[in-house]
């Protein structure tokens, strides 16, 4: 990504929503007065294949094999640190934990550990504080510790001991506001929420009715250690709340009821969620304070969404990644008029999968495709 503001080169991020500038890859005109309010069009974007990239902003790994699950770390201790997991449909699987060496510019496999089925969340632990902990998900939920001597699984969490069998765990999140907190989304149907030092559930329940895809906790409200959502295959958008489990609000059904896949919290503003539908080029942004009806649409992919990150800094910028190997920054400052097109919008080599936003560093955003990790400064 590379912008000009005003005759600056610096590839930085996002000014403020009521600076005005142009985004641009190549050159593009100006507005004469820094001051001036951003025009009435919406902006034009344009995109830079990865080959032609400048180099000190785009840096690369290439797995031995397809890159599915994928998440940063969030200890500041350990900078351009990410965990990664296979694709290979077969019981054993893998899950790498790299690191870019800055001077080298390279990165480096710090760490691996053996992992049954492909991974279909990463994630590390929101407390920097405690042990250096990761989470995976697959066929149960796993911890795993970080230490001096290698990775070593820290805990199976299990809901279903009296059988052999389980159900298949489609996503999780890990509670910021709770990190002794997870909660899982599974396609029996149910949520559950785990307490992390017991290893224990604290509550299970039937939450669509359909399989459910996704989970997420509120962020940065007040009583976001007891609010989250949920996403699955009956097409609609639930809300809990855990200090009243007896109700949920259904704050969005689907057109059709195509299912929906994923589900983001917005990291600044608890009223704003995005959510993906199968096999569409869209993105929903939604307002809990106006259920049913989106807020805005983003429309600009031109093959189906996978994966989507808000900026954890920012409460009105959101990343899309999908199948037209396109990742896409878009600017929502103007909800609830329509947003139109993305301010920033960046070219892989093949279909992304995966797309997170460091939140230890808010200009980098990492994304995977093929066999490749990427992280990009914004």
């Amino acid at each position: 990504y590379q912008r000009r503001v005003h005759g600056d080169n610096r590839p930085r991020f996002l000014t403020s929503a009521n600076s005005s500038f142009v985004i641009c890859f190549v050159e593009m005109a100006a507005p004469a007065d820094p001051r001036a309010p951003p025009p009435a069009s919406a902006p034009s974007t344009a995109s830079l294949p990865a080959s032609e990239a400048g180099q000190k902003e785009i840096y690369t790994y290439e797995a031995p094999w397809l890159i599915y699950g994928m998440n940063w770390s969030v200890r500041p201790d350990n900078k351009f640190r990410l965990a990664i997991g296979s694709f290979l449909e077969e019981y054993n699987n893998k899950v790498e934990v790299v690191q870019l060496h800055e001077e080298s510019g390279k990165f480096q496999k710090v760490g691996a550990f053996d992992h049954p089925y492909p991974t279909t969340k990463i994630m590390w632990s929101p407390d920097t504080r405690g042990p250096d902990l990761l989470a995976t998900t697959g066929d149960y939920l796993r911890l795993w510790e970080v230490t001096p001597h290698g990775i070593v699984m820290k805990s199976l969490l299990n809901n279903n001991k009296n059988t052999e069998f389980c159900a298949p765990l489609t996503s999780f999140d890990w509670n910021e506001a709770d990190p002794h907190s997870i909660g899982t989304s599974s396609i029996d149907t149910t949520c559950t929420i785990w307490d992390v030092e017991t290893s224990q559930p604290k509550t299970q329940l039937i939450a669509h009715d359909k399989e459910v895809y996704d989970i997420a906790f509120a962020a940065n409200g007040v009583n976001s250690r007891n609010i989250f959502a949920s996403v699955g295959a009956d097409g609609s958008v639930r809300m809990f709340d855990l200090r009243n489990l007896e109700h949920s609000t259904i704050i969005y059904e689907s057109p059709d009821l195509t299912p929906l896949l994923r589900l983001g919290w917005n990291k600044q503003d608890p009223n704003y969620l995005a959510t993906l539908l199968m096999d569409t080029p869209k993105v929903v942004i939604l307002d809990t304070r106006v259920p049913s009806l989106p807020v805005a649409e983003l429309q600009c992919h031109k093959q189906c969404v996978n994966s989507m990150a808000w900026a954890p800094h920012s409460s009105c910028h959101i990343c899309t990644a999908g199948d037209d190997s396109q990742a896409l920054i878009w600017d929502l400052h103007d909800m609830p008029k329509t947003v139109e097109v993305p301010i920033l919008a960046y070219a892989a080599d093949a279909e992304i999968n995966q797309l997170q936003w460091s939140a230890a560093q808010y200009d980098w955003i990492a994304i995977t495709f093929s066999s490749k990790l990427q992280i990009l400064r914004v």
